[in-house]
């Protein structure tokens, strides 16, 4: 009797010991997860900073844009973090802000004039979303206008995929391009290398595609 009571309390304590061990070991995680976001919050807000000081050389126009492009990555983040979205979805489209971002600051500082063209950023599989007859890749070239709506500006590549970037051309340009077409014959898919100047200094950016 004796020895079957001495083994319950060992059993009790041995029970005890475990449920401790359990405990500090799930604390020990949480803890360890509250540093890792709190870490990733510091970086993310370092990277904020970081941006916003680089966007001080810039005037007000490309500043709103590339702020427009800050508050669209807080929104897929933020669907991410509720999971709404999936893992590839959120890829694509943070990729797609990261290119749009790259893009605006290259014409920004090449033209050093606070404008941009209405920017689009689709990859290869996105063609259709733009064109009803996709134009084959080997045949862009920088400068290019495809349908008398579209300059092709480059290519930007994020994370190893590749993004298209073009310039969506204002109403005043798309005209100026089909008078000086219309005594040309022809069907199809047009496309120019000549480029057309902008008339409308102040059209605005297109919105990134909504998350």
């Amino acid at each position: 009797m004796r020895g079957s009571c001495h083994s319950i309390i060992r059993g009790a304590l041995l029970t005890s010991a475990c449920a401790g061990l359990v405990f500090v070991c799930a604390d020990s995680v949480v803890a360890q997860r509250g540093r890792g976001n709190r870490a990733s919050t510091a970086a993310a807000q370092r990277a904020a900073r970081a941006a916003e000081r680089e966007e001080e050389e810039f005037g007000p126009i490309v500043r709103a844009y590339l702020g427009y492009l800050r508050a669209q990555q807080e929104v897929v983040d933020d669907r991410a973090s509720r999971r709404e979205v999936n893992p590839a979805y959120y890829l694509r489209n943070s990729n797609r802000i990261k290119a749009l971002r790259r893009m605006a600051v290259q014409i920004a500082r090449e033209t050093e004039n606070d404008y941009l063209p209405e920017l689009e950023a689709v990859s290869l599989d996105e063609f259709d979303t733009l064109f009803d007859e996709p134009p084959k890749p080997a045949s862009l070239s920088v400068g290019l206008v495809l349908n008398y709506t579209f300059r092709y500006l480059g290519a930007v590549t994020v994370n190893r995929e590749k993004f298209y970037l073009f310039a969506r051309l204002d109403p005043y340009e798309q005209a100026e391009l089909r008078k000086n077409a219309a005594p040309q014959s022809g069907a199809g898919t047009h496309a120019s290398s000549q480029p057309a100047a902008s008339t409308e200094p102040n059209s605005r950016p297109r919105r990134v595609n909504s998350p």
